[in-house]
Protein backbone atom coordinates (compact mmCIF):
# COMPACT_ATOMS: atom_id res chain seq x y z
CA UNK A 1 0.00 0.00 0.00
CA UNK A 2 1.38 3.12 -0.83
CA UNK A 3 1.69 6.05 1.50
CA UNK A 4 2.61 9.45 1.02
CA UNK A 5 4.56 9.77 4.32
CA UNK A 6 7.01 7.28 2.98
CA UNK A 7 8.14 9.09 0.64
CA UNK A 8 8.31 12.81 2.62
CA UNK A 9 9.41 11.32 5.79
CA UNK A 10 12.64 13.49 6.01
CA UNK A 11 15.97 12.53 6.55
CA UNK A 12 18.34 15.39 8.33
CA UNK A 13 21.63 15.94 6.52
CA UNK A 14 23.25 15.65 9.38
CA UNK A 15 21.66 12.20 10.33
CA UNK A 16 22.83 10.90 7.10
CA UNK A 17 26.40 12.43 7.87
CA UNK A 18 26.24 10.85 11.01
CA UNK A 19 25.23 7.50 9.48
CA UNK A 20 28.02 7.69 6.66
CA UNK A 21 30.58 8.27 9.04
CA UNK A 22 29.56 5.07 11.32
CA UNK A 23 29.80 3.18 8.57
CA UNK A 24 33.17 4.35 7.21
CA UNK A 25 34.70 3.76 10.55
CA UNK A 26 32.56 1.34 11.57
CA UNK A 27 31.46 -2.34 12.18
CA UNK A 28 28.33 -3.33 12.16
CA UNK A 29 26.06 -5.24 15.24
CA UNK A 30 22.45 -6.25 15.45
CA UNK A 31 22.44 -3.00 17.62
CA UNK A 32 23.61 -0.47 14.36
CA UNK A 33 21.47 -2.32 12.09
CA UNK A 34 18.09 -1.56 14.39
CA UNK A 35 19.47 1.67 14.99
CA UNK A 36 19.56 2.30 10.71
CA UNK A 37 15.87 0.91 10.88
CA UNK A 38 15.24 3.24 13.32
CA UNK A 39 16.61 6.38 11.49
CA UNK A 40 15.05 5.55 8.47
CA UNK A 41 11.35 4.22 10.29
CA UNK A 42 9.03 6.23 7.70
CA UNK A 43 10.95 6.33 3.89
CA UNK A 44 12.15 4.03 1.34
CA UNK A 45 15.27 3.26 3.46
CA UNK A 46 13.88 -0.17 5.36
CA UNK A 47 13.39 -3.09 3.75
CA UNK A 48 9.70 -2.88 4.66
CA UNK A 49 9.13 -0.14 2.66
CA UNK A 50 10.65 -0.44 -0.62
CA UNK A 51 10.47 -4.29 -0.87
CA UNK A 52 7.57 -3.96 -3.23
CA UNK A 53 9.85 -1.87 -6.07
CA UNK A 54 12.50 -5.16 -6.24
CA UNK A 55 14.71 -3.57 -3.66
CA UNK A 56 15.99 -7.13 -1.42
CA UNK A 57 18.27 -6.58 1.56
CA UNK A 58 21.83 -6.27 1.11
CA UNK A 59 25.18 -5.84 1.72
CA UNK A 60 28.29 -4.12 0.27
CA UNK A 61 31.93 -5.31 1.27
CA UNK A 62 33.36 -1.31 0.62
CA UNK A 63 37.00 -2.79 1.09
CA UNK A 64 36.77 -5.36 -1.88
CA UNK A 65 33.22 -4.12 -3.28
CA UNK A 66 31.76 -7.60 -2.83
CA UNK A 67 27.68 -7.91 -2.62
CA UNK A 68 25.90 -10.29 -0.57
CA UNK A 69 21.97 -10.58 -0.05
CA UNK A 70 20.44 -11.08 3.68
CA UNK A 71 20.20 -14.50 4.28
CA UNK A 72 18.95 -16.66 7.21
CA UNK A 73 21.62 -18.60 8.63
CA UNK A 74 20.52 -21.76 6.73
CA UNK A 75 21.62 -19.76 3.41
CA UNK A 76 17.46 -19.13 2.12
CA UNK A 77 17.17 -15.40 1.55
CA UNK A 78 15.77 -13.13 4.66
CA UNK A 79 13.17 -10.35 4.08
CA UNK A 80 15.18 -7.86 6.10
CA UNK A 81 18.44 -7.43 7.28
CA UNK A 82 20.70 -10.46 8.99
CA UNK A 83 23.71 -10.46 9.94
CA UNK A 84 23.85 -14.60 10.38
CA UNK A 85 23.63 -15.76 6.21
CA UNK A 86 27.11 -13.57 5.49
CA UNK A 87 29.97 -14.88 4.11
CA UNK A 88 31.86 -16.34 6.43
CA UNK A 89 35.05 -13.86 6.18
CA UNK A 90 33.19 -10.73 7.00
CA UNK A 91 32.27 -12.16 10.46
CA UNK A 92 34.63 -10.79 13.09
CA UNK A 93 32.97 -12.17 16.23
CA UNK A 94 30.49 -14.74 17.50
CA UNK A 95 28.78 -15.39 20.94
CA UNK A 96 29.03 -18.04 22.92
CA UNK A 97 26.51 -20.17 20.89
CA UNK A 98 27.56 -19.13 17.48
CA UNK A 99 25.89 -16.66 16.47
CA UNK A 100 26.81 -13.34 14.78
CA UNK A 101 27.41 -10.59 16.66
CA UNK A 102 29.93 -8.23 14.87
CA UNK A 103 30.86 -8.14 11.28
CA UNK A 104 34.15 -6.96 9.67
CA UNK A 105 35.19 -3.21 9.40
CA UNK A 106 33.78 -2.04 6.04
CA UNK A 107 30.39 -3.90 5.83
CA UNK A 108 27.35 -1.63 4.93
CA UNK A 109 24.28 -2.68 4.36
CA UNK A 110 21.63 -1.32 1.98
CA UNK A 111 19.65 -3.10 -0.38
CA UNK A 112 20.64 -5.01 -3.99
CA UNK A 113 18.28 -4.69 -7.17
CA UNK A 114 18.87 -5.60 -10.45
CA UNK A 115 22.41 -6.96 -8.88
CA UNK A 116 23.18 -3.17 -8.06
CA UNK A 117 23.92 -2.33 -4.77
CA UNK A 118 22.00 0.79 -3.07
CA UNK A 119 22.81 2.10 0.35
CA UNK A 120 19.84 3.55 2.23
CA UNK A 121 19.61 6.77 1.30
CA UNK A 122 20.25 5.88 -2.45
CA UNK A 123 17.61 3.65 -2.33
CA UNK A 124 15.20 6.22 -0.92
CA UNK A 125 16.46 8.73 -4.03
CA UNK A 126 15.53 5.92 -6.51
CA UNK A 127 12.83 4.82 -5.06
CA UNK A 128 11.41 8.45 -5.36
CA UNK A 129 12.04 8.14 -9.14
Amino acid sequence: MYSPQIQTQPVSHEQQNQERARRLRGVLTELSLRDENLLYANTRGISQNNQSLGFRPGYLNSCNGECALSRFSDGSLAPVHLLEGLPEHWIRRRDQAGKVTQLEPGIVSGFIREGRFFTREEAMSAAAH
